[in-house]
């Protein structure tokens, strides 16, 4: 027990300290196992851990939507998303906002990177609006806040870590992020409506374009669109696995690229080695939190956090509220895939232990880490747009991310107390 505690107390601090996510997870929990079990036994199963996962066909879902993703922006199909979104949309008032949150949420669909999301569109959608007389602090929080949705709506990176990590189906948690990630996306275009309208002078409007226009636009939505349903459809329909509708999304995205024209030697020689160096990062993390989980298996720490909640008389949603609070804080100061791998292997158990659902509570560890990743002191997003955007400050960033913020939190608290938004489509399926 108190093994366990330490070491999860020496990796968050390594996390705190940027130590790379991988060799802290790594380092620590080989070390708590060796102490525990001996030196060659802990090298044994970390040699079984690589070597059982490694080859994986479940795990073989990582590096093809981390290409799909990757081609899609190396050739800039998102910028012809944006294109289509503003045509239809930009004469609104807050019209530009709203393209650049449907744009979000569409690139999200298929890169599964809220980090790759808010970077891509602040290129694509931070110049137009300001161009049109956007305030900074409008248009940098659309796009921070935004780029959250891109952990949730599938395919996403986090959906599947977590599936793996919980042996919880990647298809199931797929087709429940979809009505979560809907109602995120809405609700965050109501607040864009309502601050254009309360404050006008933040949102102009942009010049109306004819219908020529616009229906020429909408051919930069068919690969999106073609995509999410190739994937989601399939699996939804049972046709193919996850795994299978990874690589028929890679695949096609490549051939989309081709036919467009966009794809050369360069681009996809440049796109594999982001994906090569993506997925050997995102390896090595899981691996260490594999690892993490075994250590706290053997030194007792997960029995004794069941036995605490047993002991301390809380119902199961007031533990289930103790559980998304230390991940809303930890979000507030770490990204969200340290807080997944390190947090996920300790709550999980617990949770199941309750009789609740696992595919609703990692519906709810995404969104409240999605909060996390816009919320003061170290909002993730914020970092990463701010780099984007060295024009912009932080605090004007945070200050336009208050309403989304506050809509977030409504989000969640209807996602506990209506878990149907994301179960309804999986029972149905």
């Amino acid at each position: 027990m108190i093994l366990g505690v330490t070491s999860l107390a020496a990796i968050l601090m390594l996390a705190f300290l940027r130590v790379p996510l991988g060799f802290a997870l790594l380092g620590v929990s080989l070390s708590g196992l060796a102490w525990l079990a001996g030196p060659q036994l802990a090298g044994s199963m970390l040699a079984m851990t690589i070597s059982e996962n490694a080859f994986s066909y479940d795990l073989a879902v990582l590096p093809m939507f981390v290409l799909m993703g990757n081609i899609l922006a190396a050739t800039g199909i998102s910028d012809d998303l944006f294109r289509a979104a503003n045509a239809w949309l930009g004469a609104r008032r807050g019209g530009l906002a709203l393209a650049t949150m449907v744009s979000c949420a569409g690139f999200a669909s298929v890169s599964g990177s809220s980090f790759a999301t808010a970077a891509t569109m602040s290129k694509v959608a931070y110049p137009p609006m300001k161009s049109f007389g956007y305030s900074d602090k409008l248009a940098s929080a659309t796009i921070a806040a935004g780029g959250t949705l891109g952990i949730l709506i599938p395919p996403s990176t986090i959906l599947i870590l977590y599936g793996i990590l919980t042996e919880t189906s990647i298809g199931d948690l797929f087709i429940a992020g979809i009505g979560p990630g809907v109602l995120g996306l809405l609700l965050y275009a109501l607040v864009v409506v309502v601050i254009s309208h309360l404050r006008p002078e933040e949102a102009p409007r942009a010049e109306p374009q004819p219908l020529d226009e616009k229906l020429r636009a909408l051919s930069g939505v068919w690969p999106f669109a073609l995509l999410f349903l190739t994937i989601i459809g399939g699996i939804y329909l049972k046709l193919f696995t996850p795994t299978e509708a990874a690589g028929m999304g890679a695949g096609f995205a490549i051939l989309i690229a081709m036919l467009l024209g966009r794809l050369n030697l360069k681009i996809l020689g440049e796109a594999f080695r982001e994906t090569v160096m993506t997925t050997v990062m995102l390896y090595v993390v899981l691996f260490g939190a594999m690892l993490l989980a075994k250590l706290i298996s053997m030194s007792g720490m997960g029995f004794a956090v069941q036995a605490l909640v047993t002991e301390s008389g809380l119902g199961p949603y007031q533990t289930l509220l103790a559980i998304l609070g230390i991940f809303l804080v930890l979000g507030c100061v770490m990204e969200s895939l340290a807080i997944i791998l390190i947090c996920v292997p300790l709550f999980a158990p617990v949770v199941q232990a309750m009789g609740m659902d696992l595919v609703w509570f990692g519906i709810l560890v995404v969104v409240v880490t999605e909060i996390g990743l816009i919320t003061p002191p170290v909002g993730m997003n914020v970092f990463v747009l701010n780099s984007c955007l060295p024009g912009v400050s932080m605090p004007t960033i945070f200050r336009g991310l208050l309403p989304f913020i506050a809509i977030d939190v409504l989000r969640l608290g209807l996602l506990i107390t209506l878990p149907w938004i994301a179960l309804a489509l999986v029972n149905a399926s």
